[in-house]
């Protein structure tokens, strides 16, 4: 007689594994890796200092409720501690946040191309994901609301975007917001927020103090530099909290990742540095793929949205192989219903002008 194995929830095993951007080429050379959006400038050093004196007492659990983080985080931007919970990444308290208000026979809504995580916690969770259309790479609230049902429970928006770097302004998120019922949970993706300066954007800070069904989840793998770390944060209304932290881990954070976290927002000269490196870079790079004939997305993060052929010499699976053969790592798209593409983030000065370099060696092989 044949025994039943165990067999898991519903959902689980439709879940499309998460393929991070590539970080090796064959034969072992140290490429130029722009697969991932990290930061060129590295983390701090003060909070690289912090970390590694955090290492002298790896013997000890650490602070449960990352108390000293939390404070540091709620002085940056003027916000109450106690509405605070930190995480192994944004990543961990998405997933939190679908486990807590997600279920069989809900619904949670994201935008076509956006981070796939939020499908694999919507599926792990048994609830049913529904994908809202973009408009030119773009959020549109529109399609969003018309999607909304009574099965609704969450709405997933990542802005700025990822992988298209586009975002929607705050009047936007406030009309999204003011439509959604009071029971739908809007979770504001705010993992590139500090890269983005224009004077229509908010990261979701004000809808949070002011409303009960809003969470803003942010990163510390981005502008911060401590990808490595595994360390994010969420600001979101009292009862959003207590439910997470009923929730996470007693531990779910580490030692030297609250030390390093602590110490990288508060190197405001280290954040300004990274932030003025990206607002020269992005346009310089966003102008010299242009004048190559590569259409690009406009962005506002750290990142590039490229488009190539679909069929012929000047494909996406052309150029990315030319681009791996000199050593440069882009990421490809397919997962995200963008065959067609390259996500390029923006490096250093050399990187940058070796792909550009690379890249006008590719399309001029189209003219000649």
């Amino acid at each position: 007689m044949t025994k039943r194995a165990p067999a898991p929830r519903p959902g689980i095993l439709d879940i499309e594994l998460y393929v991070p951007g590539e970080s090796q080429i064959p034969g072992g050379l140290k490429p130029i890796k722009l697969s991932s959006n990290e930061t060129p400038l590295g983390a701090s050093p003060k909070a690289i200092a912090a970390y590694k004196d955090a290492a002298l007492s790896l013997e000890r659990y650490p602070d449960g409720g990352a108390s000293a983080l939390r404070a540091a985080i709620g002085a940056r931007y003027g916000l109450e501690p106690a509405r605070i919970v930190c995480g192994a990444g944004s990543d961990e308290l998405l997933s939190m946040l679908a486990h807590a208000y997600l279920g069989p026979g809900d619904e949670a809504i994201y935008t076509e191309h956006g981070f796939l995580v939020y499908k694999i916690a919507i599926l792990a969770n048994g609830a049913t994901p529904v994908v809202a259309p973009e408009t030119g790479f773009k959020t549109d609230v529109d399609a969003i609301l018309a999607r909304v049902t009574p099965r609704t429970k969450m709405v997933f928006l990542a802005n700025p975007n990822n992988p298209t770097g586009t975002y929607i302004p705050v009047q936007e998120v406030r009309r999204l917001h003011a439509a959604l019922p009071g029971d739908v949970l809007l979770v504001l993706d705010g993992a590139y927020a500090e890269y983005v300066k224009t004077n229509d954007y908010e990261a979701g800070i004000e809808l949070v103090a002011t409303t009960s069904n809003t969470v803003m989840t942010r990163t510390f793998s981005k502008i911060y530099g401590l990808a490595a770390l595994r360390l994010g944060w969420a600001y979101a209304p009292a009862p959003v909290i207590d439910v997470l932290n009923r929730l996470r881990g007693p531990f779910n954070v580490s030692g030297p990742g609250i030390a390093a976290g602590v110490a990288a927002m508060e190197d405001h000269a280290h954040i300004e540095a990274a932030i003025a490196h990206n607002s020269h870079w992005l346009p310089w790079l966003s102008a010299e793929l242009a004048s190559l004939g590569i259409t690009v997305t406009p962005s506002v993060a750290n990142f590039l949205l490229m488009h190539f052929e679909p069929a012929g010499p000047w494909t996406t699976a052309n150029a990315d192989a030319f681009l791996k053969d000199r050593g440069i790592i882009l990421r490809r798209l397919a997962g995200y219903g963008l065959p067609n593409a390259l996500r390029l983030t923006v490096g250093t000065e050399t990187e940058n002008r070796a792909v550009i370099d690379a890249l006008d060696e590719f399309m001029g092989q189209r003219g000649a």
